[in-house]
């Protein structure tokens, strides 16, 4: 009996854990929302194209970046925790980018109008 009296739970006395003030939460949180603002705001002005893209990339992974670091505590965790998560991060935008890199070369074949299909770039001719 004298055993289970004395006994420790170690889990709990080598756990990191950080709790966040109201101040950080509210602020995140204001933050948050007045990115969200910003973004349909954004969506209103036409830029063109790639710059309204790479607007609105900039706005969610700024967004992305305060939920992981403040609401899921990464700032406050091992620095090795930071490091597997910012390299998955890049693998995927490797990935991304690789794929973005070859989407110009079939973008002619894409049938927008099917009534109208492009030519094949090889094969028979259509008759007709």
């Amino acid at each position: 009996m004298a055993d289970h009296a004395e006994h420790h739970d170690d889990h709990h006395e080598n756990s990191i854990s950080h709790v966040a003030s109201v101040k950080t939460l509210v602020g995140t949180g204001g933050t948050l929302l007045l990115l969200t603002i910003v973004t349909v705001l954004a969506t209103k002005v036409d830029f063109g194209a790639n710059i309204n893209l790479a607007l609105a990339m900039v706005i969610a992974v700024t967004k992305a970046t305060l939920v992981i670091l403040f609401f899921m505590h990464l700032r406050y965790d091992r620095l090795f925790h930071t490091v597997v998560f910012v390299s998955a991060i890049c693998a995927a935008s490797l990935f991304v980018g690789f794929t973005l890199m070859d989407s110009s070369q079939y973008q002619h074949t894409n049938i927008w109008h099917p009534g109208t299909p492009p030519v094949a770039p090889v094969g028979p001719r259509p008759t007709g």
